[in-house]
């Protein structure tokens, strides 16, 4: 079968199942299993697709008819322009989140040390590593395979002389940092069950579950990174887009300053951060 034909077929089989941005989701994945680019489907869409790659690409569309995220299916996200390795053990990389990697990147100078809570993939650590110089990063996880993905992700980017893992329930150790970085589970258990089947199904339940009110994690966060923190140091979080006065005012009565909420590009509260004196 030619390209075309192929995503044609592919298009219309995830309309089908109702699949988000199905249009999408089938170029991408018929480029992962032919190994090609955007520009294939326009510029060759009457190449043939050996019957190898053509059963790959069945292969990927039945996995994400059952709604499993393409970043899961390929094994790759990416964020802040690096590629990422991903499992089902780690949360995937998202656009939002880069939010909190860009802020972070305004403090960060060559020589200081990061401290990432919650690290899962180390996407924001490895990130925050790979556009600056001399400086080094524990990322920190409960979750043995995400510690494991990290670990990989350091050495695909050549990092891992600069990073180090530790498994740990939120602080690793008593050692001091200038950046603390974290993008815990916020996400109240109640509204877990109404999220998209990719989100609700698919990605790491420990990594989305912030209890009863979203905000458990940063009740532990805020006061304990004072521990941690050298003086004028940062503590940057991620949050959900109605927990930015709740976070802000937590962090102010923990006695940080200068304490910001930002937002993301879709105009949501994605972000608080404070410095610690």
């Amino acid at each position: 079968m030619d390209y075309a034909s192929l995503y044609k077929e592919g298009e219309e089989k995830l309309n089908t199942a109702n699949v988000p941005e199905a249009s999408l989701d089938a170029r991408l994945l018929l480029e992962y299993a032919c190994g090609t680019n955007h520009n294939t489907l326009l510029s060759h869409g009457d190449m043939e697709v050996s019957e190898e790659k053509e059963l790959k690409y069945r292969d990927f569309l039945s996995k994400r008819m059952e709604r499993i995220p393409v970043a899961y299916i390929v094994g790759n996200a990416e964020f802040m322009g690096i590629e990422f390795d991903v499992t089902s053990n780690v949360l995937i990389p998202n656009q939002d989140t880069e939010t909190l990697a860009e802020e972070a990147l305004r403090y960060l100078h060559d020589g200081m040390s990061v401290l990432d809570l919650c690290t899962g993939s180390g996407c924001i650590a490895l990130s925050l590593l790979k556009y600056s110089n001399d400086t080094h990063a524990v990322g920190t996880d409960m979750s043995d395979a995400a510690l494991l993905i990290a670990e990989k992700n350091a050495k695909k980017l050549g990092l891992a002389d600069r990073f180090k893992a530790v498994k740990a329930d939120i602080f690793p150790n008593n050692c001091k940092y200038d950046i603390i970085v974290s993008n815990p589970p916020y996400i109240p258990t109640a509204v877990i069950e109404t999220l998209e089947p990719e989100v609700k199904t698919y990605e790491p339940y420990m990594a989305l579950d912030g209890t009863e009110d979203g905000l458990a994690f940063y009740r532990r966060i805020v006061p304990g990174a004072k521990e941690y923190l050298y003086k004028s140091g940062y503590l940057l979080l991620e949050i959900g887009f109605d927990q930015g006065e709740a976070v802000k005012d937590l962090m102010e009565k923990n006695g940080y300053k200068d304490v910001q909420v930002i937002k993301d590009l879709g105009g949501n509260d994605r972000v608080v951060s404070g410095c610690f004196y």
